[in-house]
C-alpha cells in the first residue's frame, strides 16, 4: 500500500523482536478496526522460533486496518497496522485492504522527534504524550492457555499442555476450512514447520499410503496427519525447538571436551535455611526454594574461582574471562528446552535473585521468555531432581563453560557427629570444558558448592 502523504495514516510495522530473526507470526490480535488506541498499548501478540512477544503501537490514534490474519507470518519491516493518528480529520483514506502476504513497498513514515526504536516498538518521546479518551475498552483479552510454558526446573511442577497454533498461509487455512481439516492434526512438511497445500491434501486420504505421500529425503518422517506408523515403529518429524535444540548440543558434546564430576552432599542445614527464610519479612513477596540456595552458592563459587566462567574463542585462539555472570536456568516446557539467563546475577542479593528468579518462572509460564533473555549466558544451572532422578551428566550450554545438575533431596541414612542418622541428601554433577578448566580448577568449584549447601553459613562468611 502507498502512505498517505498527509502523514494521516500510520504505518506499523513488524519490529525484529529478537537478533536477527526475520519473520514472527501473529498469534492473536487485542484490537481492531475503529478502537481507540493509545501510545504504548499492546495490539498484538507475536511468536518467533522461541518466544512469544506482545508488540505495543508508538503513536495514538484509531485503526484503520490489520493487514494480517492471526496465524499468519509476517517478515521483519512488513506493515502489520494502520492507524488513522488524525480521526476525523477530511482527507482521503488509504484502501483497507484485506491481509495479504507480500505486502507493497511502502514510503517510509518519520518517526516523530526523540523517539528511537528498541527492542520491540519505540521508546518513549522525550515530552508526554497528550492523550485522547478512549472510545471503547480497547481491552487485552485474558492470558489463556496458550503459550503456558512453565518453568518446570524451577518449581518441581510439571509443564502442562499448551496450545501451539499451527503455521499456515492463509491459502492453506483457506483450504483446509473448506475440506473440513484440523490444521493441529497435521504434520508440517514446509520450511520451518509451516503445513502446505500437499499436506492438507494428504490428510484428507481415506488412510495414509505411499501414494498419498509426496517425495522426501530419506532423513525426513512421511507426510500424515499423525506421527506415521510402521509396523512396529512410530516416526516423527524433528522440527522447532526440538531440531534447534538438537543441533546446539550436538555441536556442544562434539565441540568441547566434557568432564563430568559429582559429589553427595548433606543439605539438611540448607534445607531448614529454605524454611526460615520463607517467614523471613526481607523475603516477603518471593518465592523461596533450594534452587535459590543453589543459585547462590554457585555464585560464591565463581567469586571465589573467576577463572570457570569463561568461554573459548576458536577463532582468535583465546579464552575469555567473563567479570559478570548471566546465570542460566535451563526449562523443560512444552515449546522445547529453553535456557534464559539472570543479567548479572553476580551483583544481585538474596532477594534480588529470588526476585529473579520468581520473574523468569512467571515468563515463562506465560511463554513470553524473549530470546534477549537466552542470550549471553555463561553458566547454566539444570534441576534434574525434580524428575525424582539422582542426577546427570548434563551437555554445555554452547559458548559456556559449566553447567550444574542438582539431583532429588532425599531422606537418607548418614553419619552425623559419628552417629547415623536421616538426612536430606542430593548429588551434585559439575560438566566443564576441559579446554579452560582444568579437573583441579573443576573439582574446588564442585567442592565449594557442596561445601555451602552443607554449612549454608558459608554465604557469609564466603560471600
Amino acid at each position: 500500500m502507498t502512505a498517505d502523504t498527509s502523514a494521516r495514516y500510520r504505518e506499523f510495522k513488524m519490529p525484529d523482536v529478537g537478533e536477527g530473526l526475520t519473520e514472527a507470526e501473529i498469534l492473536k490480535w487485542y484490537v481492531q478496526p475503529g478502537d481507540t488506541v493509545v501510545d504504548g498499548q499492546v495490539v498484538c501478540e507475536v511468536e518467533t522460533a522461541k518466544a512469544a512477544v506482545e508488540l505495543p503501537i508508538p503513536y495514538d490514534g484509531v485503526v484503520h486496518a490489520l493487514r494480517f490474519d492471526e496465524g499468519t507470518t509476517v517478515d521483519v519491516g512488513a506493515s502489520i497496522i494502520t492507524v488513522d493518528v488524525a480521526p476525523g480529520t477530511p482527507s482521503e483514506a488509504p484502501a483497507a485492504a484485506a491481509p495479504a502476504t507480500e505486502p507493497e513497498p511502502e514510503a517510509e513514515a518519520a518517526e516523530p522527534k526523540g523517539r528511537q526504536p528498541v527492542l520491540v516498538g519505540y521508546g518513549v518521546s522525550e515530552a508526554s504524550t497528550k492523550r485522547r479518551p478512549r472510545r471503547g475498552a480497547a481491552a487485552v483479552p485474558e492470558q489463556g492457555a496458550a503459550a503456558a510454558a512453565i518453568q518446570a526446573e524451577m518449581n518441581g511442577v510439571p509443564a502442562p499442555a499448551a496450545l501451539s497454533r499451527p503455521l499456515a498461509k492463509p491459502p492453506v487455512r483457506k483450504l483446509a476450512k473448506d475440506l473440513g481439516v484440523d490444521l493441529a492434526t497435521i504434520t508440517p512438511t514446509g520450511p520451518e514447520g509451516i503445513i502446505t497445500r500437499e499436506d492438507v491434501h494428504a490428510a484428507t486420504a481415506p488412510a495414509p499410503s505411499p501414494q498419498a505421500a509426496p517425495v522426501a529425503e530419506p532423513v525426513q518422517a512421511p507426510v500424515a496427519a499423525t506421527p506415521a506408523v510402521v509396523g512396529r515403529e512410530t516416526r516423527i518429524p524433528v522440527k522447532g525447538v526440538r531440531k534447534a535444540t538438537a543441533a546446539a548440543m550436538v555441536g556442544s558434546a562434539f565441540t568441547a571436551p566434557h568432564v563430568t564430576e559429582f559429589v553427595t552432599v548433606d543439605v539438611t542445614r540448607t534445607m531448614r535455611l529454605v524454611e526460615e527464610l520463607k517467614s523471613d519479612k526481607d523475603m516477603a513477596g518471593v518465592r523461596v526454594n533450594p534452587l535459590l540456595l543453589v543459585a547462590k552458592a554457585l555464585l560464591v563459587a565463581i567469586k571465589r574461582h573467576p577463572d570457570v566462567n569463561a568461554t573459548w574463542d576458536e577463532a582468535a585462539q583465546e579464552i575469555v574471562l567473563k567479570h559478570y555472570v548471566n546465570l542460566g536456568i535451563a526449562a523443560a516446557t512444552p515449546r522445547g528446552l529453553l535456557v534464559p539467563n539472570i543479567k548479572d546475577a553476580h551483583d544481585k542479593t538474596l532477594p534480588q535473585l529470588a526476585e529473579s528468579l520468581g520473574e523468569l518462572v512467571s515468563t515463562a509460564r506465560e511463554g513470553k521468555t524473549t530470546p534477549a533473555a537466552m542470550q549471553g549466558g555463561t553458566v547454566t544451572i539444570t534441576n534434574v531432581g525434580v524428575f525424582g532422578v539422582d542426577t546427570g551428566t548434563p551437555i554445555l550450554n554452547p559458548g559456556e563453560s559449566a553447567i550444574l545438575a542438582v539431583g532429588a533431596i532425599k531422606l537418607q541414612p548418614w553419619v552425623h557427629k559419628g552417629k547415623v542418622k536421616p538426612r536430606q541428601v542430593t548429588t551434585l554433577a559439575l560438566s566443564f570444558d576441559h579446554r579452560l578448566v582444568d579437573g583441579e580448577l573443576g573439582s574446588k568449584v564442585l567442592a565449594d558448592i557442596a561445601a555451602i549447601l552443607e554449612q549454608p553459613k558459608r554465604l557469609i562468611t564466603w560471600g
